[in-house]
């Protein structure tokens, strides 16, 4: 395969693909001072070895890559190398204009994407969440690399569809191993715990049962089926107590009105708010405040 670098508003191959902010292929048989140094971009970016040992950093971690292997840098993220060079080698990277953000997970449909609106949302959290940015031995990643190659230079009819269709087929393949990996390096235990401040950090967030086991990499049935076990109570109602411990823990904060608690807790309206209180406490916010300052002040 020969070297190539195509780059949105240089090169008439990315044309009709504004998404694709960078596609490239470089065999680097040299070392270059300064050529690699730390950079973050808007993009999210995938490196693909295809030959040679690659040493870099990610968010201040340290990796080596090897043939076969795929980093995945998101949007924001520093990525690096140590020395401040390219390693000899051969690799294939492409960024790609592709939202993920952690503190507001959001939804929107990517115009080019065939995959809904809810499975990119949950595409969006497991990059998003994901803690291992560099997939080992993932061959199966580089026949994308080579096929996106050929479709944008070769151009036959139903190029544009193919191009897209390889996009997404990248975005699923690496979703989902990374779930696999996730869950053979810990039991539900841990995935557990980890869910749980996800949805602690995000309690205004209108979480489904579909978002929530796409977190620990289940379906919704055998995901239902581990928190009932885990904890007695359906996906939905350990959820409601988790936005009750809170919303509990800023009662006891006064400069806090209940209308702002109800929301920030994910609760649609005050009333509602109150009403799920006082069935799980035995008081309304308003009298548990009251209850705690006079506590407080014995």
């Amino acid at each position: 395969m020969n070297q190539f670098l195509l780059r949105q508003g240089s090169s008439d191959e990315l044309q009709i693909f504004s998404h694709i902010v960078e596609f490239a292929l470089k065999r680097n048989s040299s070392i270059h001072l300064n050529s690699f140094t730390a950079s973050s971009s808007d993009c999210i970016r995938f490196y693909y070895v295809l030959d040679g040992k690659f040493e870099w950093f990610i968010q201040q971690e340290h990796y080596i890559l090897y043939p076969s292997d795929l980093a995945i840098i998101l949007p924001g993220q520093t990525f690096g190398s140590e020395k401040g060079y390219l390693d000899i080698g051969t690799l294939c990277w492409l960024h790609l204009e592709f939202e993920v953000t952690s503190s507001k997970i959001k939804a929107e449909h990517n115009k080019w994407s065939s995959i809904s609106p809810a499975e990119t949302g949950t595409i969006k959290k497991i990059l998003a969440l994901n803690n291992m940015p560099v997939i080992s031995r993932f061959r199966e990643a580089g026949p994308v690399f080579q096929n996106l190659r050929s479709e944008l230079y070769s151009q036959q009819l139903g190029y544009s569809t193919r191009v897209n269709q390889l996009l997404d087929e990248l975005l699923i393949m690496v979703t989902r191993l990374l779930t696999k990996q996730n869950n053979s390096q810990r039991d539900f235990p841990q995935a557990f715990l980890k869910l749980e401040n996800t949805l602690r950090r995000n309690l205004s967030h209108q979480w489904t049962v579909e978002e929530m086991a796409a977190l620990v990499g289940l379906g919704s049935t055998a995901f239902t089926e581990k928190v009932k076990s885990f904890t007695g109570f359906s996906p939905l109602n350990y959820l409601i107590n988790i936005r009750i411990s809170e919303a509990i823990k800023l009662l006891k904060r006064h400069d806090v009105n209940v209308t702002s608690i109800a929301l920030e807790t994910g609760f649609y309206s005050s009333q509602h708010f109150s009403t799920t209180f006082k069935k799980l406490t035995g008081y309304t916010p308003s009298q548990f405040r009251k209850i705690n300052l006079s506590s407080n002040l014995l």
